[in-house]
């Protein structure tokens, strides 16, 4: 779907949210549906994202597209390791 298309969509919501989204929407001078669309844009941006995120991760998991997490470790051992080494501070 292009970023110009639309689509008709009807939900029923409770008056004192809608009302607040029409003071919004009087101070800003604009109407309702911008206000509307702004708020589920923020949201997608942010929580939304994350969400999508996750079931992302989750699918590459279920593919079994992972990485084991004691190499992650190890690896993780080693570096730290080098680096104590290097500055003469490896302990044990």
């Amino acid at each position: 779907m292009l970023h110009n298309e639309k689509a008709q969509v009807s939900l029923r919501l409770p008056t004192p949210l809608v009302a607040e989204f029409d003071r919004i929407a009087a101070i800003l001078d604009r109407d309702r549906t911008w206000v509307m669309q702004k708020a589920l844009s923020q949201y997608l941006a942010n929580e939304g994202a994350e969400i999508l995120q996750d079931a992302q991760g989750l699918e590459e998991l279920d593919r079994g597209e992972s990485v084991d997490l004691e190499d992650v470790l190890e690896k993780a051992r080693t570096i730290v390791n080098a680096a104590e080494y290097r500055r003469g501070t490896r302990v044990g």
